[in-house]
């Protein structure tokens, strides 16, 4: 488990809440694309079977999260 890979997942994962928040409180969701969303996400699934298939730590939990 490399403290780099999940100081990146915590500041990626924290970033979603904050854009959550901030599109909650403008009452808009201009320049939020579903075409990124599904990239991000897609990301995510990829790391999470690289976990699963070849290298299983800790950090799937945090794939996991960021991608709920």
């Amino acid at each position: 488990m490399s403290p780099f890979e999940i100081i990146m997942l915590i500041c990626f994962g924290a970033a979603w809440p904050v854009s959550i928040y901030k599109s909650w409180t403008s009452r808009s969701v201009e320049g939020k694309s579903l075409f990124f969303l599904i990239i991000v996400l897609s990301g995510y699934i990829a790391g999470i079977l690289h976990k699963i298939f070849y290298l299983y730590d800790g950090v799937i939990i945090l794939y996991a999260l960021n991608f709920l």
